[in-house]
């Protein structure tokens, strides 16, 4: 992974303009996911995002493990025309049962009706540099219509106890205004698969 230090100069001399950089004030979402595991008790995992321009905070809990918690400040950026994309590198701090500096990012490519979201960390364990790990979430969607997508997803988390590095699932998801519903199932061909159920409203 590319040092977060080293992005950031590079982009803002670029000039690259910020997203919601034309909106101005602030945008805030509020997002729970509800993990139904195998062999695991249900959890809540919820992540509070504020963006101002170019600027980005995030909160999160039961991410990086259960009873752990992480805080991030990142930068927006954004371009395109028929291929859209958004990155936002980030660096937080984690705490709780997992302690440690966590480099990130979030970022995204749109084109007509696809678009591939990406989601990644990684977290050096300041307690035991053994249990520094690579967390990922990524979502390929195709959206017929602008309430509905489905689409591909993959993880890799150390939220619970799973026997395969790499998850790999299916997605559907709904809009309602600024409520966004979705469904995720890992492991389909599993016996007992994964699913979790994501709800978000932006604010």
């Amino acid at each position: 992974m590319r040092k977060i230090g080293a992005i950031l100069p590079v982009l803002l001399l670029l000039g690259l303009p910020a997203a919601g950089e034309e909106e101005g004030g602030w945008a805030f979402s509020a997002t729970t996911f509800e993990y139904f595991a195998p062999g695991a008790e249900n959890f809540l995992l919820p992540v509070l995002a504020a963006d101002h321009g170019a600027l980005h905070l995030e909160a999160r809990y039961n991410y990086e493990a259960q009873d752990a918690g992480s805080v991030w400040l990142g930068a927006n950026f954004s371009g395109g025309e028929k291929l859209e994309w958004e990155i936002t590198p980030m660096i937080g701090g984690v705490f709780g049962d997992v302690s440690g500096l966590a480099p990130g990012y979030e970022g995204s490519l749109a084109w007509r009706k696809l678009e591939l979201y990406s989601e990644g960390e990684y977290v050096f364990d300041t307690g035991d540099s053994s249990e520094s790990f690579f967390y990922n979430w990524s979502e390929l969607a195709y959206a017929p219509a602008d309430w509905f997508r489905f689409g591909l997803v993959t993880q890799r988390t150390r939220a619970y106890e799973t026997e395969r590095d790499i998850e790999r699932g299916l997605l559907v998801g709904f809009t309602y205004k600024r409520l966004n519903a979705a469904a995720y199932v890992f492991n389909p061909d599993d016996e007992d698969p994964t699913v979790v159920v994501a709800l978000s409203f932006d604010f």
